[in-house]
């Protein structure tokens, strides 16, 4: 419903541009969330260290940084689309790539590469969305955007709950990985018929990457890099180590963690739909604020106190809701505070810039395992990641309904909407 309400408010152009990148959104969740389901398998039949399991889980987030930033510089020189067509192709590749892995050397090397595919599509589709949104409606629309994430991670839930229950651990946790592979190649032709918004062919004259950090512009990236550092930190930490979390500490099976982790999506799903309606109506910096002191307290109840599994069923929607819903505010954020010339460029930078920063939150939760237990561990990244957040909020100003067509330069106006 959330996604065809906001389908309604585009033309037939933009209804084909939203498809696609929907559709592509829901493809890179799924495709690097796998890692996090078969993570616990993969545990035993390699016999890896958690070290070197947030090993893998960290690189393919540096590596989406990277991939991330040069896709939204490059977008600003060449267009948007022709980059999205690109990374793609790249994610089906890589994620098979993961799926031939024969030893954990091999594996490491194909999270690399799928992390480049997976940083580009992200961070270019929700520019080249924010160009073709109204703005009277451009946070509902790319608030939107962020609930493919929730569908792709349950698709990977469900996938792996599928593939580790009916089939051996081997090749089970294979052919998880096989299975985007024929959606992503059907996006592509798709693709091939989108052009970008005519806002971009618009714009002024391209501008350096490098302009993000000019006097009118350093502070608000500064800003934008913290509060992709805080919202990333705090997700990454429960992606990647709740399902471990659930079979390894809490003991539970297969079957059961898909249902927590259904618990956790369904949750989320109910986050995006908020924040999307929020971002209209309360703002950007009321709607970050609401999500992220949620996500403070629910985090905190779940990771330090002795609840049953019960209890900690029943409030696993409620973190689903605030750590994947604040998402829906990001995006709009990070497009809204940079001109057209550098837009790719600024939302490339912070976003990965803040992915990279939190890639170090897996493989620190992983080396305090044995010190603080999952769940504590667990708690102590998030919380502190959140704080970061409330920074950020403190610190940027509100940018709901800011008219892109009134900025082709690269000094932001502060545009008030009372």
């Amino acid at each position: 419903m959330m996604a065809l309400s906001s389908h309604r408010l585009l033309d037939k152009d933009g209804r084909a541009a939203f498809r696609s990148t929907y559709s592509g959104f829901v493809i890179d969740a799924m495709n690097v969330q796998l890692y996090a389901f078969v993570l616990p398998t993969l545990l035993a039949l390699w016999r890896l260290t958690p070290s070197r399991a947030g090993l893998l889980a960290s690189v393919a987030l540096l590596a989406g940084s990277v991939g991330g930033w040069l896709a939204g510089a490059l977008s600003d020189r060449i267009g948007r689309i022709r980059i999205l067509r690109v990374s793609i192709l790249w994610l089906a590749i890589s994620t098979l790539l993961c799926g031939l892995a024969q030893n954990y050397q091999h594996m490491l090397a194909a999270r690399l590469v799928q992390g480049f595919g997976f940083g580009a599509e992200w961070a270019v589709g929700i520019v080249y969305m924010s160009e073709i949104a109204p703005s009277a409606a451009r946070g509902r629309i790319l608030g939107t955007l962020q609930s493919a994430w929730g569908v792709g991670w349950a698709l990977a839930a469900g996938a792996t709950a599928l593939t580790l229950t009916w089939l051996p651990p081997e090749p089970g946790w294979r052919i998880s990985f096989g299975l985007t592979l024929v959606p992503a190649l059907l996006i592509f032709p798709l693709r091939l018929r989108l052009s970008d918004a005519p806002i971009f062919h618009q714009s002024a004259a391209r501008q350096s990457w490098h302009g993000i950090f000019a006097r009118g512009l350093r502070f608000d990236t500064l800003k934008g890099s913290l509060l992709a550092t805080g919202a990333h930190g705090g997700y990454w930490a429960i992606a990647t180590w709740w399902p471990t979390m659930l079979r390894l500490e809490r003991g539970l099976s297969p079957a059961q963690t898909g249902l927590y982790m259904a618990a956790l999506v369904g949750g989320s799903l109910g986050g995006y739909g908020l924040g999307a309606w929020l971002n209209d109506r309360a703002g950007r910096r009321a709607t970050l604020a609401t999500f992220t002191l949620g996500g403070l307290v629910t985090v905190l109840a779940i990771t330090q106190l002795p609840l049953s599994d019960l209890q900690l069923l029943a409030l696993t929607p409620l973190l689903g809701l605030f750590t994947l819903g604040i998402f829906s505010t990001v995006g709009p954020v990070l497009t809204e505070i940079y001109p057209t010339p550098l837009r790719g460029s600024g939302l490339g930078f912070c976003y990965n810039m803040g992915r990279a920063l939190a890639g170090m939150t897996p493989l620190a939760i992983g080396s305090s395992m044995a010190t603080l237990g999952f769940r504590h561990a667990i708690g102590l990244y998030v919380a502190g990641s959140y704080l970061i957040v409330l920074l950020a909020v403190a610190l940027l100003r509100e940018t709901k309904g800011i008219d892109f067509t009134a900025r082709q330069t690269a000094t932001l106006t502060p545009h008030h909407t009372d």
